[in-house]
C-alpha cells in the first residue's frame, strides 16, 4: 500500500492565505486524544523533536503543497539521525520494511493521525516487528520538497535504535 493513501487522506490541508504567505501545515505533529491508551511522546535527547520536524509551513500551488522547511530541518537532510513514533503498517504481516511512522498514536485503522509534517516514512534494513508501543529507528534522512506521495520525510536504511 502507497504511503500516498494516508497522507491525501489526513486531517491536514493546506490554506492560502490572503497574502499567499506560508501558514503553518495542519494541526503540527498531530492530536493525541487525552482518552488514548497511549502516553504521549516524550522528547528524548538524541531523537530528532516533532516539534521541529511540524515546524515546516507550506504554500498551495494549484494542484500541489510546497512545503518551506526551516533551517533547522535542512540540516537533517542526508544526516543519520534516529526518530520515533507510532508504527502504521503498510505491508500486510507482524514484520514490517516498509511503514510509516506517526507522532500520535492511531485512534482508527482507517485514520491518519497527523498530517506530512506528523509522519515519516521508514524503509528498513530488516523487518520491523509491528508493536502499539513507541518504536525508535536510526537511518539516513532525507527531507522532501516534491515527493509524488505527498510526505515531507522519509528515513532509509533503518535499524531499530534504543530509545
Amino acid at each position: 500500500m502507497a504511503a500516498a493513501a494516508f497522507v491525501a487522506a489526513g486531517p491536514a490541508q493546506a490554506q492560502a492565505s490572503s497574502s499567499g504567505a506560508a501558514i503553518p501545515m495542519g494541526s503540527g505533529p498531530g492530536y493525541h486524544d487525552p482518552r488514548s491508551p497511549f502516553q504521549p511522546l516524550q522528547e528524548v535527547e538524541g531523537v530528532v523533536s516533532w516539534k521541529l520536524l511540524s515546524s515546516v509551513t507550506v504554500k498551495a500551488d494549484k494542484s500541489k503543497v510546497i512545503p518551506t522547511f526551516p533551517s533547522g530541518v535542512l540540516a537533517l537532510d542526508k544526516r543519520t539521525v534516529k526518530v520515533q513514533g507510532f508504527m502504521m503498517p503498510l505491508e500486510p504481516g507482524d514484520k514490517q520494511s516498509h511503514f510509516l511512522l506517526s507522532s500520535v498514536p492511531t485512534s482508527c485503522s482507517f485514520c491518519v493521525p497527523a498530517g506530512p509534517e506528523g509522519l515519516v516514512e521508514v524503509r528498513s534494513k530488516t523487518p520491523v516487528r509491528y508493536t502499539l508501543d513507541v518504536v525508535t529507528v536510526e537511518g539516513q534522512m532525507a527531507v522532501l520538497n516534491d515527493d509524488p506521495y505527498g510526505m515531507f520525510y522519509r528515513v532509509t536504511q533503518a535499524v531499530p535504535a534504543p530509545r
